[in-house]
């Protein structure tokens, strides 16, 4: 069978990246943005184990299921496809260890295609390209998840309450602090529907909308990070619509900030969501955190959003303010409804092109939210925009570089307010341009400053040997 061989350099030793391979959020944390996976079950590294997935090949969502075996702890393990695309898939990792802090992983991979013999030529299109991004995709994931968790391995491990746990920012954050040995319990309504891989995840029930915890305990928490809202993009807006965006931001976080503040044993720290919408419509006028507010109604929901906090911080809770900006990842968000139409070599200015877009990498949106967590000096308000805004015109012209199309086709103002009405001003044609001043004097460092770089790694177009 042809073999594919990856060797990566982490500088952890071989124990520390074996335990984060053994954790629960690690099958998440390494699956490629761009590919659409969906995780069904994620086993642990013990033999006999499986691990369950569906992948995206073109409309189809096949399984892959894989089965570990030949596994010696801490030193490798293997899994084998007992079902999916492939005629056959042997996955060997094994872990050597170079010095005390740094060791080498090895990935061979036996593989064989579907009717072998005769499809054996497409091999350089359709698979090695495709396993050259994946893993390079990988190491990478892997190599920072380890940087930013390593300034706090000599801190206790924290109990943590996630709401909004299913949502696109919540699933990663809460695989990326459980692949950091940390305890995760969701916040969830009885309607949530978690993810299969997270089926079994501890969980707290409440009723949102009247504050009455239903199942499980908030006491002994040492931190909460509430991240729960309807999604302001997701629907067309009308009246009703533009309540709930508000209503489901402002009712929950005022429930939840009061019942922190009577309990026996409430949490150290408060990571409220909210967002650069507090700023409004500004032009190209460099916004911090010291900003004055916006006038618009997503600035007026945002300003509601945060004041709903203050019983936590009258109450001497640790409170955070998350004032995100776009996240830009395949898997959610503006860039994910911007590719159909940039892949046809649609994209391009968009009412003009010159607002600005403050966007994040996803990688950095669950970093700072971390660096944030951890470090106790860290209070207030926080905008999580990467360093360097750039206008819309730009953000079109580097996903057009990306994706190798081009990105000059005009999008009028006009058409879009006839296709999205209200929502098509207040999420593209209206901008903010914000820098993440009080983020960068805390401390933290991006893992993404400019854009290019972001995309290339989550759209899978990395340059590779360079």
């Amino acid at each position: 069978m042809p073999v594919y061989q990856h060797n990566a350099t982490y500088d952890a030793s071989a124990a520390s990246v074996w335990s984060w391979y053994d954790s629960s959020g690690a099958f998440r944390r390494i699956m490629p943005e761009w590919e659409g996976i969906q995780p069904v079950e994620a086993g642990a590294l013990v033999d006999g184990a499986t691990t369950r997935f569906r992948i995206r090949l073109g409309p189809l969502r096949p399984m892959w299921v894989a089965r570990h075996h030949g596994v010696v702890s801490g030193e490798v393990f293997n899994d084998v496809m007992e079902k999916g695309p492939f005629g056959a898939w042997d996955h060997e990792h094994r872990f050597v260890a170079i010095s005390e802090d740094r060791c080498e992983l090895q990935d061979t991979v036996k593989w064989r295609l579907p009717l072998h013999p005769l499809t054996f030529w497409t091999a350089p299109f359709t698979v090695k390209g495709r396993l050259n991004q994946m893993f390079a995709y990988r190491t990478l994931r892997v190599q920072e998840d380890l940087k930013r968790l390593q300034p706090y391995a000599h801190l206790p491990r924290q109990r943590i309450l996630v709401s909004g746990s299913t949502g696109l920012i919540g699933m990663q954050l809460c695989a990326f602090l459980a692949a950091g040995g940390h305890e995760i319990t969701r916040l969830v309504r009885p309607s949530t529907t978690l993810p299969h891989d997270a089926s079994n995840d501890p969980v707290v029930v409440w009723d949102d909308q009247t504050g009455e915890v239903l199942e499980g305990d908030l006491n002994g928490f040492d931190t909460v990070i509430h991240l729960a809202g309807a999604g302001i993009g997701d629907k067309r807006w009308n009246a009703k619509r533009k309540e709930l965006i508000k209503t489901s931001r402002t009712v929950p976080t005022a429930h939840l900030s009061r019942l922190l503040t009577s309990l026996e044993q409430p949490p150290k720290a408060f990571l409220c969501g909210s967002a650069i919408g507090f700023y409004g419509n500004r032009g190209d006028e460099v916004l911090t955190e010291s900003s004055s507010p916006g006038t618009n109604l997503l600035a007026e929901i945002c300003q509601a959003w945060e004041a709903s906090a203050q019983p936590a911080i009258d109450a001497g809770i640790r409170t955070v303010f998350l004032r995100t900006g776009i996240v830009t990842t395949p898997m959610g968000g503006a860039l994910q409804k911007l590719l159909l139409p940039a892949k046809l070599g649609a994209g391009g200015p968009v009412g003009g092109g010159k607002q600005y877009y403050s966007w994040i990498s996803l990688d950095d949106q669950i970093y700072a939210i971390h660096h944030l967590m951890m470090n106790d000096a860290c209070e207030g308000v926080y905008n999580l925009t990467a360093p360097q805004p750039v206008t819309q015109k730009t953000y079109a012209k580097v996903l057009g570089r990306v994706l190798r199309r081009p990105a000059f086709a005009p999008a009028p103002g006009f058409a879009l307010r006839l296709m999205l009405g209200e929502m098509a001003q207040a999420l593209v044609l209206d901008g903010q341009r914000v820098e993440p001043r009080r983020l960068l004097e805390s401390g933290y460092e991006f893992a993404h400053a400019d854009l290019e770089s972001c995309m290339r790694q989550c759209l899978g177009r990395q340059r590779l040997g360079r």
